[in-house]
């Protein structure tokens, strides 16, 4: 039997790149999408071997353990994670943040990820019957740098999803369970137009010591290294992916 991947918020992006890599690389892949199921289907197309597309909300309860359930009866059991559905607001000063806002937030970018988290760890962990496994939470350079008058709610969401790596690695390393996590750092996706500034990397690739922004696929192989035996001795390692910055 093959490896068995969920990769959360995969119709794009960095998501859709990483469902790819990971088929090529012999994992059956599930490509979980919000709202964009064309995007996640026409995903699935273009995977040779076995995947599938399954809608979920990942910080909502219900729909994560649906996710889970579905895969277990459509894939098998779940031996590697990938969390990196997130989201991002329009670019805004703090003071002008809305409550619902910084919620959504915290619930797509920190309650989502420890919620199939814990759906994995019961497939997974060694205690529990499973074969073991390897989870890599999607952060960002952000988490090292603030965001000020950008996105602080989204900087802290992720500096929470660093710490989050760090604790789940030491108390699932004896379950046979690694955690690791990529920090990109600009990379072309639309998440800069979703923040309201589709051209936000052109604006600050001088910055960038590399001077360019990174691609998907770039990102998508440093998590899938993370998740090959390649990687077997690295847990609670943060893999800054950011050109230098």
């Amino acid at each position: 039997m093959s490896d068995v991947v969920i990769v959360t918020g995969a119709s794009r992006g960095i998501g859709a790149a990483t469902s790819l890599l990971a088929a090529q690389r012999g994992y059956a892949v599930c490509v979980n999408y919000v709202q964009d199921r064309k995007s996640a289907e026409n995903i699935v197309k273009k995977i040779r071997t076995k995947a599938i597309a399954v809608q979920a909300d990942t910080s909502i309860e219900t729909d994560v353990l649906r996710l889970f359930e579905t895969v277990d009866k459509e894939l098998g059991r779940v031996t590697a994670l990938v969390n990196n559905a997130g989201i991002v607001a329009r670019q805004s000063r703090v003071e002008d943040m809305a409550a619902e806002r910084i919620q959504r937030m915290m619930a797509v970018n920190v309650v989502g990820p420890l919620l199939c988290t814990r759906e994995a760890v019961k497939r997974m962990s060694t205690r529990r019957g499973g074969k073991g496994g390897a989870i890599v939470n999607v952060s960002s350079g952000a988490s090292r740098l603030g965001s000020p008058g950008e996105y602080v709610d989204y900087a802290a969401s992720k500096g929470a999803v660093d710490t989050m790596t760090i604790g789940l690695a030491k108390e699932l390393a004896a379950d046979g369970i690694r955690v690791n996590a990529v920090r990109p750092g600009f990379v072309h996706t639309d998440i800069h137009a979703a923040g309201g500034e589709p051209n936000r990397i052109e604006r600050l690739r001088d910055s960038i010591p590399m001077k360019r922004g990174g691609e998907p696929e770039e990102i998508a192989r440093a998590i899938l290294w993370l998740l090959s035996d390649e990687a077997s001795f690295s847990t609670g390692a943060i893999l800054d992916a950011t050109g230098g910055r």
